[in-house]
C-alpha cells in the first residue's frame, strides 16, 4: 500500500486601494526553503470535475510590461503546445498550436522570423 503525500501550492496577491494586485508571490509546500517567489503575472486553471468547465484566474500587477506579457503568452502558449502533447498524444493539433507560438513569438518579436 502507497503513502499518498499532499503538496500545497501558495499565492498572495497584495492588492492596491482600487483592488488591482500589487504583487503576486508564491510557494508550494514541498519547495527547500520555503521562501516566497515574485511574480509580476500568473494563470491558472482548473478543469471543474463536475461542470467539465474551464476556471482561470488571470493576473499581473501594474508593472508588467507590455514585452514582458507578450514574453509570458508566447511560453505560456508554448508549454500548453507541450502539455497538450503528453496528455494527448495528438501530433497533428500539439504542432499546429506550437506553429501558432512561433507565429506569436515573431510577431511580439521574441524570437527571430524564419525564413519560408
Amino acid at each position: 500500500m502507497s503513502e499518498e503525500s499532499t503538496s500545497r501550492i501558495i499565492i498572495e496577491v497584495s492588492l492596491d486601494e482600487e483592488k488591482l494586485p500589487q504583487a503576486i508571490r508564491w510557494r508550494a509546500s514541498d519547495q527547500p526553503g520555503g521562501a516566497l517567489t515574485e511574480a509580476k503575472a500568473m494563470l491558472v486553471s482548473f478543469f471543474d470535475k463536475a461542470s467539465k468547465d474551464t476556471l482561470k484566474i488571470d493576473l499581473w500587477t501594474k508593472e508588467m510590461q507590455v514585452a514582458e506579457m507578450d514574453r509570458f503568452i508566447y511560453h505560456s502558449i508554448k508549454a500548453m503546445a507541450d502539455t497538450y502533447y503528453k496528455s494527448t498524444g495528438n501530433r497533428q493539433l500539439a504542432s499546429a498550436m506550437q506553429q501558432f507560438a512561433t507565429y506569436f513569438g515573431e510577431e511580439a518579436e521574441i524570437i527571430p522570423r524564419q525564413e519560408s
